[in-house]
Parts: structure tokens; C-alpha cells; sequence
């Protein structure tokens, strides 16, 4: 069973060692010692990342010990139905314009086809409607395809269109 947490030392921890020293040292409660409190700061300090990649080695042992000794594993194969992701480029917050969108389409872990990404600046929402309808009509036709699933959003700097008004320096690049 692990000890519990001193309050004291987790709160001297967040503490400059100056801060600490005086705080705590002779001039403070006294409870500073230099042999003993630098280990316990960092510990304090560093104590979520070290459990964190203990519980990582941990389940990764545990996985391998169960590997050699577990039972043989198979694959069964699905059939599994084309699916459409459409990807929408826009920073996080909520009323964010809408910068660049694409759609791609998978079935299983196969990538069947992508649809040319295209910039949304300058287009009102409503155009933006036509155009996924007018997509989603062609990947009917084709794939049977009837609705996008859940959107994704990405960053506009992941926009993957190559003259991208955020990418100045590839623009420059092209016109030499």
C-alpha cells in the first residue's frame, strides 16, 4: 500500500527551492531538510509522468507474459459497406469560418477513393450544402453511400490543399 500524500511537501514542491528553503527552513516550521527534500520535490513534481509510464511498462509485461501464454488467436473477415468521412478544416472554437473541407471514402481499412479538397472561403453556408449534396449524389450512385459519417475536424494548417493561402512559403515556391 503506497504512503499518502504529505500536503505540506506536495504544496512546498510547487515552491522555487528559495521560496521552499525559506518557507520551510530554519527560518520558517523548521521541516526543511536539505538531504531529504530535493528527492520528495521531485517526486512530487514528477509523480503523475512516473506512474504513468510504470502503469505503461507494467501492461506492457502483463500483454507479453499473456502473449506466450495465451490462446491462438484468429480472423474472422467481414463484409463491411463503404463509408464516407468528410474532414472539415476549422479551428476549435464553435463560430469558427469554415476553411477547407474533403471527403474520403473506405471500406474496411481500404481506401477507395478521395474527393478533391476543396477552400470554403468566400462560400455561404447554403453553397457549401449544394456541393455536399451534389458529393454525397455521386457517392450514391457509386458506392451506395447515403450519408457522411461523423464529421472530423482538423486544423486549417493540416489543410491539405498545396496552394493553400496558410502556406506562404509553398506558394512562393511555385511561382519561381
Amino acid at each position: 500500500m503506497p504512503r499518502r500524500i504529505n500536503p505540506q511537501c506536495l504544496h512546498c514542491a510547487q515552491l522555487s527551492v528559495e521560496q521552499a528553503r525559506q518557507l520551510h527552513g530554519e527560518q520558517g516550521d523548521g521541516c526543511w531538510e536539505e538531504s531529504r527534500c530535493h528527492r520528495r520535490r521531485s517526486h512530487y513534481r514528477n509523480r503523475r509522468d512516473n506512474n504513468a509510464s510504470r502503469r505503461s511498462t507494467y501492461r506492457q509485461s502483463a500483454q507479453e507474459n499473456q502473449a506466450g501464454q495465451g490462446p491462438e488467436t484468429i480472423s474472422v473477415a467481414i463484409a463491411l459497406k463503404p463509408v464516407a468521412y468528410l474532414y472539415l478544416y476549422r479551428q476549435k472554437r464553435q463560430d469558427a469560418p469554415l476553411h477547407a473541407l474533403s471527403v474520403s471514402v473506405w471500406e474496411g481499412e481500404q481506401h477507395l477513393l478521395d474527393v478533391t479538397p476543396i477552400h470554403c472561403a468566400g462560400m455561404r453556408n447554403q453553397k457549401i450544402q449544394e456541393y455536399l449534396v451534389d458529393v454525397l449524389k455521386t457517392l450514391r450512385e457509386r458506392y451506395g453511400i447515403t450519408k457522411f459519417e461523423p464529421e472530423i475536424r482538423l486544423e486549417p494548417t493540416e489543410c491539405p490543399i498545396k496552394s493553400c493561402p496558410l502556406k506562404p512559403h509553398l506558394v512562393a515556391e511555385e511561382s519561381q
